[in-house]
């Protein structure tokens, strides 16, 4: 594609697709973008690659699904559609990425460093690009017109339940050619009646409400919903005695799906749970003075989980800590996220309601 953004034709007519994307980071969806209006790209970069159209939709379909997009904000800003711009690509986050100039030549760029020459990405899917509904109107009464109107109800009290109310990472743990992160809380707990760990839920950016949670940058403040207080019920009655971590992961591939080698992540837990005793997860304490996630003992060290089919990893950002058993303490935050060799990589607020 990189030969085709020679052309002034071509390249502003991405330029112009990539500003009008609706979805986060204006990003596209690339097998379509090459069939749009009858393949109209795709033609484009088959003359200009030397290949014949058919051979290129037949390479673009059997690739996974791939998104095209400018991941560095500086970039989006500073490209004008023109030939000053590389096309890059790389398989897994860190890994080093593999550029194209329009004039055909390679190039390496660093994977901690964008390059100041903007740069494309054209890298596996991490969007959902599922059509957008449409904002929905205000087809009664809305306070305004005749009939006197009024002030629409108030919002129901949020369901009984874990939630976090603030989260703060001291990075990203995205590379630069992958964008902006994809944060993601997973409540893990006992398996059956095993010494192994399991999903419960996960809260992230493809989950429908109340477990909807969208972070984009080191900090984040709003409501999100971990565990429901029937799920704790629930899962205190199925495994008494035990309790729940709050792990926290960079999304790197399918959402709401763990993918890591099962020994680093146990590794992990050990190393945290060496440091705190065990201290290193938390139940409902709640009584009949207040609501409570309590700190209390983690029973189950080993990830269970298959192993990847797919070869990426998510990042690893920690266990949720309090902040107590720590020692270490921020304003407005009460449990501390600590990841592999016992690092502190964030720091969350926990609410029972």
């Amino acid at each position: 594609m990189a030969r085709a953004l020679a052309h002034p034709g071509f390249a502003a007519s991405l330029k112009a697709q990539l500003d009008a994307s609706p979805f986060r980071e204006h990003k596209l969806h690339f097998q379509r973008f090459l069939a749009a209006g009858g393949g109209r790209a795709r033609d484009e970069v088959a003359r200009h690659a030397g290949v014949a159209a058919r051979e290129l939709e037949g390479e673009a379909q059997a690739a996974v699904p791939l998104e095209i997009y400018l991941p560095v904000p500086a970039h989006r800003s500073a490209w004008r559609g023109d030939a000053n711009v590389l096309v890059a690509t790389a398989l897994r986050d860190h890994d080093v990425p593999v550029a194209f100039d329009p004039q055909g030549h390679r190039i390496l760029l660093d994977p901690d460093r964008p390059p100041a020459t903007p740069v494309i990405a054209l890298v596996p899917v991490e969007t959902d690009f599922t059509p957008q509904p449409s904002m929905q109107l205000c087809m009664e009464d809305c306070g305004t017109g005749g009939g006197g109107g009024g002030s629409p109800p108030p919002p129901p009290p949020p369901a009984p339940g874990l939630y976090m109310t603030q989260a703060h990472f001291v990075e990203d743990f995205e590379g630069w050619l992958k964008g902006a992160p994809e944060f993601e809380v997973h409540m893990l707990g006992q398996k059956g009646q095993t010494d192994s760990l399991t999903d419960y839920q996960c809260a992230g950016e493809k989950q429908p409400a109340p477990y909807y949670f969208d972070q984009n940058g080191l900090d984040w403040s709003g409501s999100v919903q971990l565990f429901s207080k029937m799920q704790i019920d629930a899962y205190n009655a199925a495994h008494p005695g035990q309790n729940a971590r709050v792990f926290v992961v960079e999304d790197d591939d399918t959402a709401c799906q763990i993918k890591n080698d099962p020994n680093r992540v146990a590794n992990l837990f050990n190393a945290v749970d060496g440091a705190y005793k065990a201290l290193t997860a938390g139940n409902d304490s709640t009584d009949n003075v207040a609501k409570y996630w309590k700190v209390a003992k983690a029973l189950q060290k080993l990830w269970s989980a298959l192993a990847s089919l797919i070869n990426t990893n998510d990042e690893l950002v920690g266990d949720a800590v309090q902040d107590s058993v720590v020692g270490e303490f921020h304003t407005g935050f009460n449990w501390i996220v600590k990841g592999e060799n016992n690092v502190t990589n964030g720091w969350i607020r926990l609410e029972m309601r």
